[in-house]
């Protein structure tokens, strides 16, 4: 029996916490790192967490207002997930959704024209792309990743989502690392973490 189905009553918070391994030290020292593939691995933890990142569309009053009632819209037309595990993320939540999903990649593994994004997280600096034809103008985009620290990461998503014409109705992500402050570097957007930290 799964942790997950023995634990079915748990708040999905717990469930999560549960599941999730804290490694210390990586990817090098003093950072944690909160290890989510026990979460994955676990087939009805990780639909519960899959239902949870989409529930912005339910209680964003942005993502509802952009919604057409009574036509099963999710209140977004496109998922997009950050690398790495937000690819996994944001696929099933695509799937569930049905809607297209959208990659957001680190420097160097889009094969065509693609826009960039610098950015700054706890241990040193990256860029992330986008391809420019991934997103039109207009389109409502749920953006989704495992975890929320600083906030670099996600405000250079929004950066490339807003640079190819999105409009982000919400972010969600797995865990919220609230010492790190990274909710301030998204505002005005709507944040739905599942497990704050």
């Amino acid at each position: 029996m799964s942790a997950a189905t023995e634990a079915g009553g748990l708040p999905l918070d717990e469930l999560i916490a549960s599941l999730a391994v804290d490694i210390p030290d990586f990817p090098q020292p003093g950072v944690v790192f909160r290890d989510l593939t026990p979460v994955f691995a676990d087939g009805a933890a990780f639909r519960r967490m899959v239902e949870g990142l989409a529930a912005p569309t339910l209680v964003d009053p942005r993502a509802a207002a952009l919604a057409t009632p009574g036509t099963g819209d999710p209140g977004f037309d496109v998922v997009v997930g950050v690398e790495a595990r937000g690819f996994l993320l944001a696929a099933a939540v695509a799937l569930q959704a049905g809607v297209g999903v959208v990659p957001v990649r680190k420097a160097g593994k889009l094969p065509r024209e693609r826009l960039s994004a610098d950015y700054a997280l706890e241990y040193g600096t990256a860029t992330l792309e986008v391809h420019t034809d991934s997103l039109t103008p207009g389109q409502r985009v749920l953006l989704v990743d495992d975890v929320l620290a600083t906030g670099g990461t996600l405000a250079a998503s929004v950066s490339l989502i807003e640079g190819l014409g999105g409009v982000v109705v919400a972010v969600s992500v797995v865990i919220e690392l609230t010492d790190l402050a990274g909710r301030q570097q998204l505002a005005p957007h709507t944040v739905h973490a599942l497990w704050t930290t």
